[in-house]
């Protein structure tokens, strides 16, 4: 019977620009192609354990999609 390796892989933040975290953290609201990789088909904002975000990076995430939502860029429920 093979034996699984437990070995994690990093996951690499999307908000970061060449490995290189923007100052000051801001996510635009207007990058769909962004927000819709982070939302699942559901609508839902996706955990930081899935996405590989930071804390603060998730933050600016959630804030980015919910004005995104508000100004109807992006629908509050998926399909």
């Amino acid at each position: 019977m093979a034996k699984r390796s437990n070995i994690k892989i990093a996951k690499k933040d999307p908000v970061c620009i060449d490995g290189v975290r923007p100052r000051p953290m801001f996510v635009d609201y207007k990058d769909l192609d962004l927000l819709s990789k982070l939302t699942n088909r559901h609508g839902r904002i996706v955990s930081r354990r899935k996405t590989g975000c930071a804390a603060s990076s998730q933050h600016a995430v959630s804030r980015a999609i919910k004005r995104a939502r508000f100004m109807a860029l992006i629908p509050y429920e998926g399909n």
